[in-house]
């Protein structure tokens, strides 16, 4: 018998491990566990199925590749080559290419494309629109046979009647959910009329959920003008249209609550609206008594009696200087007469006497031009409406007329009218 070592042994099985055309590129797939993920990058991990597990390592090199890091209990399809290490005689295969299987695959799917429109700015709050507190129309986005839209019924009618639901019915589920849902989303643009838009849907699987991760209607929400609430699944359940909508609600019912305003909000803005007309009220009603105040002034300052008043004092204002400038006059001039003496007294008797005749003609004719002295001889101001009056023409039979005399106001009524 020729004994052999372990090391040669070892030795002779790697070489037959690894020199087999099916050992050195092997498609395979399973269960990820035991996962490790060393300092220098290397991944060590096992793959397993329900009768065997493997042993599986992935150099740094390879796992720079990967879109996502691969966890426990995930389904993976690798491609990779039979190894064997001789310290330990133990076999391997070395991972060349990974990725994960089925629902893996969609969410790696899911993670690239959410990783993108996040670079693009499609989740930045600056770009997300206010939805309106008292919406007078909301758009809804679902199947017109699920319980969504009964749902999203339901709770309006318990918290705002006065808004108006307008159905743009969509498949949510299946390979057209994406084309009808991004449709209509565009078709409600165009029309509108909707203050606010709810896409939803009910709970389901990723696969059935997946339409709202598709990109036609990450981009159709984004391009929207009408704020968009998002109530796709249930609450655990996240999509890219949950990301880019200006709001996400769990729930299609937690959707209607968020587009209309609960009871308290309404009492809120009731008194509200009420205290600030009253305010309008009171600065208005300020606002016009200061005005008539100015206004009854401005009348006042402008009134007839008054005008008559200022006038008077004006006429004796001027008479007083007029009699003083005469006195002054005649002063100056008895000096002058003074001191010529005798040899003028003819002249100057003369001179007197015109002068005096010409001072009581110019007194006669001043006092004869004024209003009071018209008013002593029994005339009177008369008026209409604030206005003076000379001529018949200007009052009718049955007007009122006000007469001013130089001691009051008398308030009469024409009875008659006669033509000089």
């Amino acid at each position: 018998m020729n004994y052999l070592s372990v090391s040669a042994l070892t030795k002779y099985i790697k070489t037959k491990l690894e020199t087999d055309t099916h050992l050195t590129s092997i498609a395979l797939k399973g269960e990820v566990s035991n996962f490790k993920l060393h300092s220098r990058g290397h991944l060590y991990f096992s793959i397993k199925d329900d009768g065997a597990q493997i042993n599986a390592i992935m150099f740094a090199g390879d796992a720079k590749r990967l879109k996502m890091m691969p966890k426990d209990g995930d389904h993976v399809l690798v491609l990779g080559k039979i190894s064997l290490y001789e310290p330990s005689g133990s076999y391997s295969i070395q991972v060349i290419q990974l990725e994960l299987d089925g629902i893996g695959l969609l969410y790696q799917q899911y993670e690239a494309l959410k990783k993108e429109l996040e670079s693009l700015g499609y989740f930045s709050e600056s770009h997300k629109k206010k939805v309106p507190t008292f919406p007078k129309r909301i758009g809804v986005i679902t199947s017109p046979t699920g319980a969504v839209i009964q749902d999203i019924q339901n709770t309006i009618n318990r918290r705002y009647q006065l808004v108006e639901l307008i159905l743009y019915p969509a498949q949510v589920q299946g390979k057209a959910c994406a084309q009808t849902v991004s449709d209509q989303i565009r078709q409600a643009n165009q029309d509108n009329i909707v203050d606010v838009l709810i896409v939803g849907r009910g709970g389901g699987s990723i696969e059935d959920l997946w339409g709202f991760n598709e990109r036609m209607v990450a981009d159709a929400i984004y391009e929207s003008k009408i704020p968009i609430i998002s109530a796709v699944g249930h609450e655990t359940d996240v999509t890219i249209a949950d990301f880019v909508a200006d709001l996400r609600a769990p729930t299609p019912t937690a959707a209607a609550e968020l587009a209309t305003p609960s009871s308290d909000q309404l009492k809120s803005y009731l008194i509200e609206t009420a205290n600030t007309i009253k305010k309008l009220l009171k600065d208005n009603i300020e606002s016009k008594q200061l005005k008539l105040a100015y206004l009854e002034e401005r009348l006042a300052n402008q009134s007839p009696q008054d005008n008559l008043i200022q006038l008077k004092n004006n006429i004796t204002q001027l008479q007083d200087r007029m009699r003083q400038s005469i006195e002054y006059l005649m002063t100056i001039k008895k000096q002058r007469l003074m001191t010529i003496g005798d040899k003028l007294n003819p002249t100057m008797h003369y001179y007197m006497t015109h002068q005096r005749h010409l001072f009581e003609s110019l007194s006669q004719k001043l006092d004869g031009l004024s209003p009071l002295k018209v008013m002593d001889k029994g005339y009177g101001l008369l008026e209409k409406n604030q206005k003076v009056i000379t001529s018949i023409n200007e009052v009718s039979i049955d007007d009122t007329v006000t007469i001013t005399l130089k001691d009051g106001i008398l308030q009469t009524l024409i009875k008659e009218k006669k033509e000089r």
